[in-house]
């Protein structure tokens, strides 16, 4: 069992006659969180499980934790560090033959770069067969780990078909009865995993830092996501067309996959002269736009926490949603008719608008959150 005061001496811990006791040594298992944590505007990624990652890990090092990441490989350098985390490759994405690269290069390769992080708790966020990879080498070396949910669907039986292959369905199954904490981001979602994976899970929110004094006194409405099925960028266009005399903006790119919707989407958005779509944007680019919104837009069929919530909440925007959090609409006529209010109602805007800062500052500071994992580290380490 790890305990704080202890170091690592090959795979065991031993203390430190009259250290100072030393906070665990985290890893997060991301592979496709470098183009995020680096600022790579050159690889189209940036997933909302991603992005937590990476602000979690730079959170921790403030707070005195020795953080490593396992990534893909993009040919950076092998230990690179970003903001104080080390990075460590796994593969390329598309690297090996395909079935025969299930195991060579990929489950060889995470399994060298789980070794080479030598971490006290491995965390993996996102429903995935690599968490029964991570579990399993946690239990052979004698680690612990964290799951985190990063969706509804994640406690859901068969995942909602989020897992295509029943290989890494049961991969998943395994790793989540296997592993040492379960983190939900929410209510529906620790009592999904009691009820369907016999499962307690933490309830730990998301969170986000704003970049500068976030305050927002835009004049558009936006949507910001990855553009595919399930986030129904086609019920925001909706909306905008009911509203000809407001700017709309759609900010994403396309899931992988779902390239031929994506494009049909981009086509109709450019049939709307008050919409503009800008693709694909790097996380800090697609930031701003932030600054420039009155109201976001969700439409998605389901959510965990988006990041796009917070980084509206954190300057005040209000948020209209088909999913819990935001203003409740089911329908584009409902979502157009909410959007006009806040726009013509200036007392109702500043009353939506106080609400979801004052819930922001309450429940998604990085402080608060940070203090949580703290205690469950602390509670895995003891």
């Amino acid at each position: 069992m790890l305990r704080a005061g202890m170091v690592r001496t090959g795979a065991a811990r031993r203390p430190q006659s009259g250290a100072l006791p030393a906070r665990e040594r985290i890893c997060f298992v991301a592979p496709h969180a470098w183009p995020v944590l680096a600022r790579d505007s050159g690889i189209a990624m940036a997933g909302g499980a991603e992005v937590q990652q990476a602000i979690l890990a730079r959170l921790l090092v403030r707070h005195g934790y020795s953080v490593s990441m396992i990534t893909h490989d993009h040919g950076q350098p092998e230990g690179q560090r970003v903001d104080g985390v080390r990075v460590h490759k796994a593969f390329a994405p598309h690297a090996g033959l395909p079935v025969l690269r299930f195991v060579h290069p990929r489950l060889t390769a995470m399994w060298s770069a789980l070794e080479r992080a030598d971490a006290d708790v491995y965390y993996y966020r996102s429903a995935s067969m690599w968490l029964g990879v991570v579990t399993e080498f946690c239990r052979r070396h004698g680690r612990r780990s964290v799951y985190a949910g990063a969706s509804d669907m994640d406690f859901v039986p068969d995942v909602g078909g989020q897992i295509r292959l029943a290989r890494d369905r049961w991969l998943y199954r395994r790793g989540l009865a296997a592993v040492d904490a379960i983190v939900a981001q929410n209510d529906v979602q620790r009592a999904s995993c009691l009820e369907h994976y016999g499962r307690e899970a933490v309830v730990i929110a998301s969170c986000y830092e704003p970049r500068h004094n976030a305050s927002s006194q835009g004049d558009l409405v936006l949507w910001v996501g990855m553009l595919h099925e399930n986030k129904r960028p086609e019920l925001f266009l909706d909306m905008a067309e009911r509203l000809p005399h407001r700017r709309f903006a759609l900010v994403g790119g396309a899931r992988a996959g779902a390239q031929g919707f994506y494009e049909a989407i981009r086509a109709r958005a450019a049939k709307l002269p008050n919409v503009q779509a800008t693709g694909f944007l790097p996380l800090d680019e697609a930031e701003r736009w932030f600054d420039r919104a009155r109201v976001f837009v969700n439409t998605s069929t389901y959510e965990g926490m988006p990041n796009t919530f917070l980084q509206a909440w954190a300057r005040g925007v209000p948020t209209v949603a088909t999913v819990a959090g935001g203003i409740p609409v089911a329908t584009a006529e409902e979502g157009a008719l909410e959007i006009e209010r806040l726009f013509t109602d200036e007392d109702y805007w500043r009353k939506r608008s106080r609400e979801c800062a004052a819930r922001f500052a309450e429940r998604h500071s990085s402080d608060s959150v940070v203090a949580q994992y703290r205690r469950l580290f602390e509670g895995l380490a003891a």
